[in-house]
């Protein structure tokens, strides 16, 4: 059985901030009480909205004023000499670090705040910082190394009955299992994640899982199925303001319609992702925008040269991120469209 989702990352006076209060809301009350406590408070209340304040401005995109606010959140917490505290500040950010695209600095920093929130005692803060691990991990493509540790946190969070935790685990392996082929096993965890997630009102998790679902249909080939969900998942993501998850919900709708043969509509798609990608500063989903533009253009006629020369690009730009499947989702375009590497075509 699973309580309501709740938002552990709103410590303190924001603790009454819902996992759905839109982003801007919690911006607004989180600098008024940063301002409160840098008035009069302890550090340990500085500490407490300076988190708000860098997730809040993370996931609006505004990435560097998540960085200053969660290094302020940090030394206000060292100054009060609280661990745990310490250790959500370093989660922040880890996760910021994993979003710019700087993932060995990710699982540097997010290791540490595991080691934090162990020594102050905070299981919360623990749970998400291995969390971050494990999908920092995921997201470079070390499914070896990372699928026991997500087994492992989402029997841990069914046994708490965090309905938050269980999503996020859900969700990253049926992610995993998508990626290796497996999109029975995939799709049958997405919905068990977006059931989760509905019935404890997490907005954000059910917007994920939709998205994934959305993939699952697409590649069976059920493509009207996928965009409606997406178009739900997007209404949520709105909602809420989730930037980053919009831009990703966008470049999964791009994907869709490639895989539909509509080029033209992928490649208006694809590039408003791209341009919502750039603007928060997220390197691999404008990388990966670019790579459905690349592969939309060459259907629409672009030149095996230039598309040659984009993919030669890009295999660069991912491997430059840190992601270890790089090479092998760049040779499946390449035998895809039929060209060559520029360079070595060039000899």
């Amino acid at each position: 059985m699973y309580g309501k989702a709740f938002a552990p990352e709103y410590r303190g006076s924001l603790g009454e901030l819902s996992v759905n209060t839109s982003l801007e809301e919690v911006l607004t009350k989180a600098l008024e009480e940063r301002r409160r406590a840098q008035q009069g408070g302890g550090d340990v209340e500085l500490a407490h909205a300076g988190l708000a304040v860098a997730e809040a401005c993370r996931r609006l995109g505004r990435v560097d004023e998540a960085d200053r606010a969660w290094k302020e959140s940090y030394r206000a917490a060292r100054r009060a000499g609280d661990r745990g505290a310490m250790a959500w500040a370093v989660w922040s950010g880890g996760t910021l670090a994993r979003q710019r695209g700087h993932l060995a600095l990710a699982r540097r920093w997010l290791a540490t705040a595991a080691e934090l929130a162990e020594q102050g005692g905070d299981i919360v803060a623990r749970g998400y910082s291995l969390a971050g691990l494990a999908e920092t991990g995921r997201i470079q493509g070390d499914y070896e190394a990372v699928g026991r540790l997500h087994e492992q946190l989402l029997a841990e969070a069914r046994r708490r009955g965090e309905a938050r935790h269980t999503v996020w685990a859900l969700e990253g392996i049926a992610q995993m299992h998508r990626n290796t082929g497996s999109l029975d096993s995939a799709l049958a965890m997405f919905e068990e994640a977006a059931r989760i997630a509905g019935d404890a009102g997490d907005d954000r998790g059910r917007a994920w899982a939709l998205r994934g679902m959305a993939d699952v249909y697409s590649a069976q080939g059920d493509t009207e199925r996928a965009l409606a969900l997406l178009s739900g998942a997007e209404s949520l993501c709105r909602a809420i303001q989730l930037v980053s998850a919009l831009a990703y919900n966008h470049k999964m709708r791009g994907n869709v319609l490639y895989r539909a043969g509509r080029y033209a509509e992928a490649e208006k798609v694809y590039s408003g992702a791209l341009e919502e990608f750039r603007a928060m500063a997220e390197p691999r989903g404008e990388a990966l925008a670019r790579l459905g533009l690349v592969k939309s253009r060459a259907r629409l006629g672009r030149s095996a040269a230039s598309t040659a020369a984009d993919l030669d690009a890009l295999e660069r730009a991912l491997g430059d991120i840190g992601l270890l499947r790089a090479k092998d989702m760049i040779a499946r375009a390449r035998a895809e469209l039929g060209v060559e590497a520029a360079v070595a075509a060039a000899h």
